[in-house]
């Protein structure tokens, strides 16, 4: 059972890193080819955050097929535990209040993910 879960979470974390790292390389053309404002990218980089957490989230619950709620908290703490240790180890910076903000809205979009994930997997069967 705790081995189902953490192949769940595995798949969630793996869902979010393999999304985040193509749409940065996405985003990265985009700024290089077009005149993107900081604004906008600093809203786009959110909005896709908040996204790819979801769906990450998402693939834990349907991976796990039930608790889908936990399932997504740890996925959301995870990958907010990984953003930051990289920002405290690279840039020795903790979280700011506008980081712990947005760190728990990707909790809560993790959340609804796997509730989702849990509840698109039922509805399967």
């Amino acid at each position: 059972m705790v081995i189902k879960r953490f192949v769940a979470l595995l798949y969630g974390w793996i869902t979010i890193f393999l999304l985040m790292l193509v749409s940065s390389f996405i985003l990265a053309l985009i700024i290089r080819f077009t005149d993107m404002g900081e604004t906008i990218l600093h809203w786009a980089t959110f909005g896709l955050g908040i996204a790819y957490v979801f769906a990450g989230g998402t693939f834990a619950g349907i991976k796990g097929k039930e608790q889908g709620w936990m399932l997504g908290a740890l996925t959301g703490l995870g990958y907010s535990l990984f953003i930051f240790l990289y920002q405290f180890l690279a840039y020795n910076q903790l979280f700011n209040s506008e980081q712990w903000l947005y760190h728990g809205l990707f909790l809560a979009a993790a959340v609804l993910g796997g509730i989702t994930g849990v509840n698109f997997q039922a509805n399967q069967e």
